[in-house]
């Protein structure tokens, strides 16, 4: 039976933790707006990742991708799965906050502050899908660039000519959707040179675009959108969710075996420096 989620009003403000020894962060959707947009406008640039069961399993297995993590800004629970094993394991209280979800509150926001936007990542019918879709949502927002790169290696390089162009474009936000881990070892590589903030987001660009169907939410509720995502793409995505749902489910029976010990994990606040 699912556990009634809490009231937003019920969640303390964003809190570091960690789940299986990979950190998260805890807190509302809300909250995460806010952070984000506070990063944006210290023109200091920073990273954002959407974790999920895939990338939390990786990490357990990548020490590089584990330390890239541990290193962003944020990290965000994009995954009932993560959201139900913090709430039985650390005691938290927290929202689910998923790409697409935080894609499309930042863009009104942005929209609203006149926040430039710049889109990168996707193929070309995704990335133009997606540009059309938040321009027709938002007339206000600034796209201010898009590109669909070539294919890139699973650990790209820094570009500095690309650098140059987000950086000429007064861009505050930019959606990176290259899928994981190349987008979150794409942000690593080139952030500390942007001056925005970088939000891995993925299928974000598929969804918002109207080229991928939208789990129904009787399905999200029930953490089963991988399984709505399996019957679309079963020959990409059946062997990353055995290997992924299988490791979740052993790390979940290893917790629920060892006692947590008094103040083993002690969430702490985000600081909003």
């Amino acid at each position: 039976m699912l556990d009634t989620p809490p009231s937003p009003s019920s969640i303390a403000p964003l809190q570091e933790t960690q789940l299986f020894g990979i950190r998260l962060h805890a807190g509302t959707r809300q909250a995460v707006v806010d952070r984000t947009l506070e990063l944006a406008r210290s023109g200091r640039g920073g990273t954002i990742c959407a974790a999920n069961v895939d990338m939390l399993t990786q990490a357990k297995r990548r020490p590089a991708l584990a330390r890239l993590m541990q290193e962003a800004d944020l990290v965000l629970t994009d995954g009932m799965p993560l959201v139900w094993a913090l709430r039985r394991f650390e005691g938290l209280q927290l929202e689910r906050v998923t790409g697409p979800g935080l894609t499309v509150d930042l863009c009104r926001e942005a929209a609203h502050q006149g926040l430039g936007v710049y889109l990168f990542g996707g193929s070309p019918e995704e990335l133009e899908a997606m540009a059309t879709a938040l321009q027709t949502r938002f007339p206000a927002l600034r796209l201010v660039g898009r590109e669909s790169p070539p294919l890139l290696p699973q650990q790209p390089a820094l570009d500095p000519a690309l650098v140059a162009r987000i950086n000429a474009s007064g861009a505050a936000l930019v959606f990176v959707g290259l899928g994981c881990p190349k987008q979150e070892f794409w942000m690593q590589a080139h952030r500390p040179h942007l001056q925005a903030v970088c939000l891995g987001v993925g299928y974000a660009f598929a969804l918002i675009g109207g080229l991928q169907k939208t789990a129904p939410q009787w399905m999200q509720r029930r953490g089963l959108e991988w399984l709505f995502r399996l019957g679309q793409e079963p020959r990409r995505l059946w062997r990353r969710y055995l290997v992924g749902n299988s490791l979740f489910l052993l790390y979940c029976l290893r917790a629920s075996w060892r006692p947590q010990r008094p103040g083993a994990s002690k969430p702490r606040p985000v600081d909003p420096d």
